[in-house]
């Protein structure tokens, strides 16, 4: 899950690493006195979780006599589609020199590595891409306790030893937050010491509830739904909605899908010993997509009765057509039922998924 900008600042300051004084602002609040606390110049920085922020228009400068009208108008606002209903106003900070500072996982390595350049801010990409080497990286093992020193040093050349400390204890973060990603773009020197300008966490949705947080805003009110019934369920962008009974099953009907030259629109694997209830819920879950044409449903019936996936597909009553591939505990009953129904059966995986592809060229 995403953490915006405000709540990444308090957990990095609970840390020890500084913030901009800065007061969170909503669409119903008042404006309270901050040019008093956090001084005349200001920057007004809406809160919401879309890259380019800055770029788009959502991070504004301001000062007391044009304050109001800043926050005012950014809160009526929307940033790439999504409306601003916070905004973080914060002192304007004198930056002397900007760093980059990112922690995240190498799948590809299985470890945590860290990032880290010599000029940071909304160019970051683009250094990325036309100068790799500007970004130098250290994998290191999580169960450290802190970035050893040597690796502090290769990491961060000749960057002041406050930076150093600064990247140390956002480690400290990464790994006491189960995070995905601990970023500070850009980590700013001033005469007053280091910064963090900005700030982005994200958490582990599998650690939610040992973070004690009980709600992942991240989730679409459909990804919701599929969490409370327990479904494994993910949304793609493609046409053809996908069951299946196994994370092995579905993703192998995603591969051939792809294989074919379709385009899934989801992962949903309903699990083992699916009754006519759950596999109703999920049929009408995935066909409520707006985008789905057709649905294909490929079960294996172990502990899962396919006389029970059949009057749950038959239940759901979807507009879309179903193709359905299954096999095992009581086959020849569930495909009586659906044959009876006029739904297409087909005997192989590669049958069916062909099938459901040709059915949305």
């Amino acid at each position: 899950m995403k953490l915006l900008e405000y709540e990444a600042k308090q957990i990095f300051s609970e840390e020890g690493i500084r913030v901009p004084r800065g007061v969170l602002v909503g669409r119903d609040d008042s404006l309270p006195p901050v040019t008093d606390t956090i001084g005349d110049s200001v920057v007004v920085k809406a809160q919401v979780d879309v890259g380019g922020r800055g770029k788009a228009g959502g991070v504004l400068m301001a000062d007391a006599g044009t304050l109001g009208e800043t926050a005012r108008n950014l809160l009526s606002a929307e940033i790439k589609g999504v409306p601003v209903l916070k905004v973080l106003i914060e002192e304007r900070l004198p930056i002397e020199h900007e760093y980059y500072v990112s922690i995240t996982i190498d799948r590809s390595k299985k470890e945590t590595v860290i990032l880290f350049a010599d000029t940071g801010g909304v160019d970051i990409e683009e250094t990325a891409r036309t100068n790799p080497d500007a970004i130098r990286s250290v994998g290191i093992c999580p169960l450290l306790p802190d970035i050893p020193g040597f690796l502090q040093r290769e990491l961060c050349g000749s960057a002041p030893a406050e930076v150093r400390d600064a990247v140390n204890r956002l480690y400290h973060v990464f790994c006491a937050k189960d995070a995905l990603l601990a970023e500070i773009n850009p980590l700013v020197t001033t005469p007053q010491g280091v910064y963090a300008a900005d700030a982005k966490l994200i958490i582990d949705d599998n650690s939610l509830a040992r973070q004690g947080i009980t709600v992942n805003r991240d989730l679409t009110e459909r990804e919701k739904e599929a969490e409370k019934h327990g479904f494994s369920y993910v949304e793609l962008d493609g046409t053809i909605g996908v069951i299946g009974n196994g994370a092995g099953l579905t993703m192998a009907t995603l591969d051939l899908i792809d294989h074919f030259r379709g385009r899934a629109a989801n992962f949903l694997d309903v699990g083992g010993g699916a009754d006519q209830e759950r596999v109703c819920h999920a049929v009408r879950l995935v066909a409520g997509m707006p985008a789905v044409e057709v649905v294909i449903v490929n079960l294996l019936g172990g502990i899962t009765r396919c006389d029970e996936v059949a009057r749950g597909i038959i239940a759901a009553d979807i507009p879309q057509p179903v193709i359905v591939r299954m096999a095992g505990t009581n086959e020849e009953e569930g495909k009586r039922l659906l044959a009876e129904r006029g739904y297409r059966m087909l005997g192989s995986m590669d049958e069916a998924v062909r099938a459901a592809v040709e059915a949305t060229e």
